[in-house]
Formats: C-alpha cells, structure tokens, sequence
C-alpha cells in the first residue's frame, strides 16, 4: 500500500528555519509532482511549494525567498526548507503527491497525514 509519510516540523521561534520530509513508501514505479500545503483553522489549504515531475517548481508568493523545495526521484522523497519564519507560516502541513503509479494503483493523488508547524516564541 503506497503511503506519504511526512517528519519534521514542531515549534519554532519567528525568525528561525524549518525543514520538512516526505517518504512515499511502497512497491512505486513512478510519481508526478510532489509538494507541500498547508491549512489554518477555517481556512482552505494551500500550496506552499511543489515540486513537478519534469524539474521545474511552484512557490507560492507568501513563502518567495523563504522556501527552497528539493526532491529526489530515487529515494522518492520531498523536502521543505523554510527560513525566517513568522507566525503566520504555523498550520498543519501536508505532503502531496500525484500521477503515483505503483503495484496496485495508477495514477493515485494523496496527501500525508500532516504535521504541525508551530511558529511561537
């Protein structure tokens, strides 16, 4: 069963960096894009950072110059680096991935199980 699983995140002080990790476990023989959201109570999620299949990426505005995001196709995996952070960049965020072809599934979309980010002092 293919699964996003996502680590990092946790409490940060404003003005500190941040850097998330997703896994895409299972049997996969290729993925599409891959990419990061995130969600604030009673607001809709949005793209923070993707990374398509193709090389090339989408940052949103609101994270421009604070976010770098890599990927490498081998090990099936996506990173976020943020800096400087403030408080509005706390959320629950979650890894995304698309086009998953695997042993059991074509062109599956998910998304992980989310971990919070906390920007507090």
């Amino acid at each position: 069963q293919v699964q996003l699983v996502e680590s990092g995140g946790g409490l940060v002080q404003p003005g500190g960096s941040l850097e998330l990790s997703c896994v895409a476990s299972g049997t996969i023989f290729s993925i599409g894009s891959m990419g990061w959201y995130r969600q604030t109570p009673g607001q809709e999620r949005e793209m923070v950072a993707v990374y398509m299949s193709g090389g090339s990426t989408k940052i949103a505005g609101s994270v421009k110059g604070r976010a770098t995001i890599s990927r490498d196709y081998a090990q099936k995996t996506v990173t976020l680096q943020m800096n400087n952070l403030d408080p509005r960049d706390s959320g629950v965020y979650y890894c995304h991935a698309d086009r998953i072809n695997s042993l059991t599934d074509r062109d599956l979309t998910l998304w992980g199980q989310g971990t919070l980010v906390t920007v507090s002092s």
